[in-house]
């Protein structure tokens, strides 16, 4: 069974909901990104995004684009990300790539799984990949047993949402607001009445990302939701990387993680 599908398949015999934080690898560097995958799930994250850094993301906000072009900026290459990968395999967490479809075709979808796979990756999300476009790659995806993850967002027309929840793996990525990911005040209100249509679409589990930065919205999600997603909050700490010890950024990563998984029990 991938462990995406093991995953969820717990916590809902446990009545459980899973943190899923997001981090870029190879900010600042390698061995740092791996230890802080290391460090939130040791502070109970249930499943960690690993970012492929691109040099131009579509979806992502400034805090998150700024942590792509430092990683970039030291030269950081696609097999170096599967290398880095590839040494975590002994955590009890899913990894799942978040990656630009550039990337993908580049590699070519066919081999760019058989590695990914071979990394340890559990899945991958493709936030630039249309649903219409995704075929090939969900079929080739399914044929490894590499989970397909999809995004619905608040814009999207529920006929199309049907189709993308219907070709989604492992869970359905539901975008919280409409425009780019970053720290925000609050959720909208709306959000609520669409993870309740999205539940009779699917038995998928439905995992809430972009905006999330603190505890208020987890309590809002909780009930709602299979899984929150957090990024921009937690890369926002490894700005400081330069001017302060790794070990201080690295505890105050953990504790916001541990903060936040409190909040989701």
């Amino acid at each position: 069974m991938n462990p995406i599908d093991a995953l969820f398949q717990d916590l809902r015999q446990h009545g459980a909901k899973a943190f899923m934080p997001f981090v870029t690898a190879g900010d600042p560097d390698l061995p740092t990104s791996a230890l802080i995958v290391r460090e939130v799930v040791q502070r109970g994250a249930h499943l960690v995004e690993i970012g492929f850094p691109y040099s131009d993301p579509i979806a992502d906000g400034s805090v998150i684009q700024a942590s792509y072009t430092r990683a970039l900026g030291k030269g950081l290459h696609l097999d170096d990300v599967f290398t880095m990968v590839h040494g975590l395999g002994d955590i009890r967490a899913p990894l799942v790539g978040m990656v630009s479809y550039s990337l993908v075709h580049h590699r070519g979808p066919e081999r760019f799984i058989k590695d990914a796979a071979a990394a340890g990756l559990a899945g991958a999300i493709v936030p630039d990949l249309p649903v219409e476009e995704a075929g090939e790659l969900a079929a080739l995806a399914k044929g490894r047993d590499f989970k397909l993850i999809q995004l619905v967002t608040p814009t999207t027309p529920r006929q199309r949402a049907i189709e993308i929840v219907r070709q989604s793996t492992g869970f359905v990525y539901v975008v919280s607001v409409a425009g780019i990911t970053g720290v925000r005040d609050q959720l909208p209100p709306e959000l609520l009445d669409q993870l309740r249509w999205l539940r009779t679409q699917t038995t998928l589990p439905l995992c809430v990302g972009f905006g999330i930065s603190k505890p208020e919205h987890v309590l809002m999600l909780r009930e709602a939701v299979d899984g929150v997603i957090v990024g921009s909050a937690l890369v926002r700490r490894l700005e400081q990387a330069g001017k302060r010890p790794v070990a201080d950024v690295l505890r105050d990563i953990g504790e916001l993680t541990q903060t936040l998984v409190g909040a989701l029990r």
